[in-house]
């Protein structure tokens, strides 16, 4: 199996390059979206990509299906996601939100949907562990941990809906 290359890209996701037996190298970026970008590098320059391929959620797995992946993958990452009834999500949080430009001990977070905010990502910005005084940015994502109901609570809350 070929090395593979992993680099994290903070605010998107990741990208993870590797070259074939054949000498190609190839790379896919992994959106938080769940968007998959695949690209062909060119064989003269490492840098510059020859070729690229925007898949969909559903096209992603219907390419792995074909490549010989199982359903597997897919249930090992919603238990990675779901570990003793908690999950973790990823929220915009809306200028509509009553909590927005609060910090978080005054929006009470942890109090009121008994949820963790455990990172802040504002484009190229990333707080990890954000303290009671890490303002929710508008536009901002928040990394929250939390049951199911909490997290459906604090969606509420970071969007205005």
């Amino acid at each position: 199996m070929a090395d593979v290359d992993e680099t994290h890209l903070p605010g998107m996701g990741a990208r993870y390059d590797f070259t074939t037996e054949e000498g190609d190298r190839i790379g896919v970026l992994v959106h938080r979206t769940g968007r998959r970008d695949l690209f062909l590098y060119s064989p003269d320059d490492p840098d510059e990509c020859q070729a690229s391929i925007t898949l969909r959620p559903d096209d992603s797995r219907t390419l792995a299906e074909l490549l010989g992946a199982t359903t597997i993958a897919e249930h090992l990452e919603a238990v990675q996601q779901q570990v003793a009834g908690l999950t973790l999500d990823w929220i915009r949080i809306s200028p509509n939100s009553e909590w927005a430009g609060l910090t978080l001990r005054e929006a009470g977070v942890h109090t009121t949907t008994g949820t963790s905010v455990v990172a802040l990502l504002d484009g190229e910005n990333v707080t990890a562990a954000p303290g009671a005084h890490d303002v929710l940015v508008p536009g901002a994502q928040a990394v929250a941990i939390g049951t199911a109901d909490g997290l459906a609570a604090l969606a509420a809350k970071l969007t205005g809906h």
